[in-house]
């Protein structure tokens, strides 16, 4: 689903609301959640998950091309942690 697609559900799904007032409010949710991670805190949606983020530390990395070494700096990969509901929804809506 795409961040169009969601603006639209949530539209059709609430009649009194303007799209366009859907898409600020979406568009306002994502930018806090990224500068919420950006600053290093740690976002959790009860019975949806956990959004954090993880340390890579620097390494020495290989280009596969050539074979030869690389310096790999350190990076900051943001991470999603599935909650129990969510698996638990999943799981039983695949049986």
């Amino acid at each position: 689903m795409t961040k169009s697609e969601l603006v639209q559900k949530l539209s059709e799904a609430n009649p009194h609301l303007y799209q366009r007032d859907v898409e600020v409010i979406v568009t306002a949710i994502f930018d806090e959640i990224a500068a919420a991670l950006a600053r290093g805190d740690r976002v959790e949606l009860r019975g949806f998950g956990a959004f954090s983020v993880k340390r890579r530390d620097a390494r020495i990395g290989r280009n596969p091309r050539t074979g030869d070494s690389v310096r790999v700096a350190e990076k900051h990969i943001p991470f999603f942690k599935t909650g129990k509901q969510l698996r638990d929804r999943l799981n039983t809506s695949a049986s």
